[in-house]
């Protein structure tokens, strides 16, 4: 008896009692939602393996704050966000009712960063590609450096470059205290309403067909219409079909004929994927793919020949060629040697004789006297 009489108490415990059962969420927080999704910043990441939307703490309660419900609908009436006290409950029953759940952001080392590199290995081009372009970078911008240091000029960084230095990459990870705070953490969307023009598809999919299944009921001119138009469909299916069957009758045909040298496809693009006109252009599609005949590669063999052949006649007769401006030159040195000869001859000629005369002035004829 007493056995039975604690498990009655243990099921008595965990059966939920009225007041902890779960609140359902406010219209005023359903509109809330959608309008925090429109109006406040949102990022995207991945969060144990799924793509989501997080926003931060502290842009939700400014965007709030300069929203509708921070000023009074009616004088005398008081908002329904007067402080950032009341953003900040309001959110926290959000959160309570799983619109969205807080995370942690975690700063990504350069370590998991390298060994995620080498684990991917089918990445190494691209990374490659970018560790280049960063080196050209670098080498760019220390030779801008050191000119500027040679002028006496400092290198001027911009702000944009200096918050993208400061970025670091960041993982999120689900926080352990899950409640609202007007801080910069993460806050990961978990209400995602589903777009009107859903419903209005899906709504008129269910009526297409209750209207197929009461087809019997239709219009005898309806059904009739409905009717051909089904067998024109059917007959255009038939006839692609037909076509595709022929173009590949006629490409074997000719393909065996010729033992593999021609190829001959009508309507190339049929089975491509492409649009419906320019699958029926171009008309034929033709290659001739044989292998070269041994009277055309013996004309190639006997060409390569000459061309060898005339090269090195060619280069003998540079060969020849080029000692005749030595001699030219050996020629010039001895005309020119010649010349200094007889004119130095001319010289001790003239000197012998005694004729040799000179001008004089006669100023210097007065002051020798």
């Amino acid at each position: 008896m007493a056995d039975k009489r604690k498990s009655k108490r243990r099921k008595e415990d965990f059966q939920p009692t009225a007041e902890v059962a779960e609140e359902k969420p406010q219209k005023e927080e359903y509109s809330v939602a959608d309008w925090l999704k429109k109006n406040v910043p949102v990022k995207k990441t991945k969060f144990l393996n799924h793509n989501v939307q997080y926003f931060t703490g502290s842009k939700a309660v400014d965007a709030l704050m300069e929203s509708k419900w921070a000023k009074p609908e009616k004088e005398g009436e008081e908002p329904l966000f007067p402080t950032r006290e009341h953003c900040v409950t309001f959110l926290d029953e959000m959160l309570r009712h799983k619109f969205f759940h807080r995370a942690k952001k975690v700063a990504i080392s350069e370590e998991l960063l390298k060994s995620k590199k080498k684990r991917d290995v089918s990445k190494s081009s691209d990374e490659k590609e970018k560790k280049t372009d960063k080196e050209k970078t670098e080498k760019k911008e220390e030779e801008v450096g050191e000119s500027s240091h040679a002028e006496g000029k400092a290198p001027e960084v911009t702000e944009d470059e200096e918050r993208k230095k400061k970025k670091k990459k960041v993982r999120l990870e689900m926080h352990f205290n899950q409640y609202f705070e007007d801080n910069l953490d993460a806050y990961v969307w978990l209400y995602d309403p589903i777009p009107i023009y859903y419903w209005l598809f899906g709504f008129l999919l269910v009526l297409a067909g209750i209207g197929i299944c009461l087809f019997p009921l239709w219009p005898p001119s309806v059904r009739m219409g409905v009717y051909y138009l089904s067998i024109a469909a059917a007959g255009f299916l038939v006839f692609i079909i037909a076509l595709a069957v022929i173009r590949f009758k006629v490409f074997c045909l000719i393909w065996l004929l010729t033992l593999g040298s021609h190829h001959l496809w009508l309507f190339p693009n049929l089975t491509e994927d492409v649009g419906f006109f320019a699958s029926f252009w171009p008309l034929y599609h033709y290659e001739y793919k044989g292998g070269e005949s041994s009277s055309s590669t013996k004309k190639k063999k006997k060409k390569k020949e000459k061309l060898s052949d005339n090269e090195e006649e060619a280069e003998i007769a540079k060969s020849l060629k080029e000692p005749e401006p030595e001699l030219e030159n050996q020629e010039d040195q001895a005309a020119e040697g010649n010349q200094s000869g007889s004119e130095s001859e001319g010289s001790s000629q003239q000197s012998q004789t005694g004729k040799d005369f000179e001008m004089v002035e006669k100023d210097d004829v007065v002051e020798a006297h």
